[in-house]
C-alpha cells in the first residue's frame, strides 16, 4: 500500500469482482405489487379501470390503474420503471387492500423487499352477478336512506356501479323513475 492510503490497490482480480457485485445488483428481477393500503379503516377496493397489460414497458409514476374505496375514486401509479409481466385483476374486480395486483420486471434495487416468490399465473373468470344480496356503495347507502329507504330492503333497483355493487347513479335513477328528488 502507498502511505496515507487507506484501501489496497484496485487490481485486475479486484476490479473484476467489483464489476460482478455491480452486475448482479442491476440485474432484472420481478417484484409482486400489492392492492394499495388506504388506512385503518379501508378493508378492499374496486378495480375501475386498468391502464396497463402484462408486457407494457412503465415509467415510475406511470397511472395503472383507476382504484376506489368506499371513501374516494384514485389513479394508482407504478412504484418503479420496468415492464409489467402480469396483472392478476380485471375491471371490476374488489380484491382486499394488500392482496396482489400486478407484477413488474425491475431493475430498481430499493424494491428487493417486494421481490415475487414465483411468478403469478393470473385466472381469467367471467364476471358474475353477485347470487346474494347487493352490495351497495357508500354514496348509494347515503342517498337511500336520505330519500327514506332502508337499502336491505329495497327490490327492484340497478347494481351497475364496479363489481355489480349499487351505485349512486343507481340510486338516483330508481329514484327519478319513483318521482323523488
Amino acid at each position: 500500500m502507498v502511505a496515507g492510503q487507506t484501501h489496497p490497490p484496485l487490481t485486475a482480480a479486484r476490479r473484476g469482482a467489483h464489476s460482478r457485485q455491480q452486475k448482479s445488483l442491476m440485474d432484472p428481477f420481478l417484484i409482486d405489487v400489492p392492492m394499495p393500503s388506504m388506512g385503518a379503516t379501508v378493508n378492499e377496493l374496486t378495480v375501475i379501470a386498468l391502464k396497463t397489460k402484462p408486457g407494457d414497458p412503465v415509467t415510475k409514476g406511470q397511472k395503472l390503474a383507476e382504484l376506489e374505496s368506499d371513501k374516494s375514486i384514485f389513479e394508482f401509479e407504478s412504484p418503479c420503471s420496468g415492464t409489467v409481466r402480469a396483472v392478476l385483476v380485471k375491471d371490476g374486480d374488489v380484491k382486499p387492500a394488500g392482496s396482489l395486483f400486478l407484477q413488474i420486471e425491475t431493475t430498481d434495487a430499493s424494491l428487493r423487499h417486494l421481490e415475487a416468490k414465483g411468478v403469478a399465473v393470473p385466472t381469467v373468470t367471467a364476471a358474475a352477478k353477485p347470487a346474494g344480496p347487493l352490495v351497495w356503495t357508500p354514496r348509494a347507502t347515503k342517498l337511500a336512506q336520505e330519500a327514506g329507504f332502508d337499502p336491505a330492503t329495497m327490490t327492484g333497483i340497478g347494481a351497475t356501479g364496479p363489481g355489480g355493487r349499487v351505485s349512486g347513479d343507481d340510486v338516483t335513477q330508481y329514484l327519478g323513475k319513483l318521482g323523488k328528488k
